[in-house]
């Protein structure tokens, strides 16, 4: 598997994206589906990374920069019938890094609270995400979960 910064300009990777939103509209009220096109994930403060087997896409996830010193994980998918092969985690601990290495003190999500988000949680809940409230432009609206992840600083 091959991670790799993304320009969102290949067809498979707008399919999935597709699929995503697609998705996210069919799970949660219109106006609370907080899902990015593609075109928003062009924006400067945005990094997006693809994992692939070959040809074959297994994955997308994003980081958007919030601060300096905070960030905010977006449009992590899997295609549905790729799931379970790892790109999810792969993606992640790839964010991970990338915010270690931006020196983020903070990153913050948000999922959903339908059933078909706890694997995505439980995704988040193993590198350390717990529950958090609304951040940023976010408010409370019964249908989000909002997770974020303390990293810790080493004292010199």
């Amino acid at each position: 598997m091959r991670i790799e910064i993304d320009d969102v300009s290949r067809p498979e990777v707008i399919a999935l994206l597709e699929e995503h939103l697609w998705n996210m509209y069919e799970l949660s009220p219109p106006d609370q589906v907080f899902a990015f096109d593609a075109s928003k994930l062009r924006a400067p403060e945005i990094s997006m990374w693809t994992a692939w087997n070959d040809e074959t896409l297994l994955g997308c996830a994003a980081l958007k920069e919030l601060s300096r010193v905070e960030g905010e994980v977006k449009s992590m998918r899997t295609p549905a019938r790729l799931r379970r092969c790892g790109a999810g985690r792969a993606l992640l601990n790839h964010i991970l890094q990338v915010s270690r290495e931006r020196q983020y003190q903070r990153l913050f999500l948000e999922t959903g609270r339908h059933a078909a988000f706890i694997p995505a949680q439980t995704l988040y809940r193993s590198v350390g995400f717990k529950v958090c409230g609304p951040f940023g432009s976010y408010e409370d609206n019964g249908n989000s979960v909002f997770m974020s992840l303390e990293f810790r600083t080493v004292e010199a």
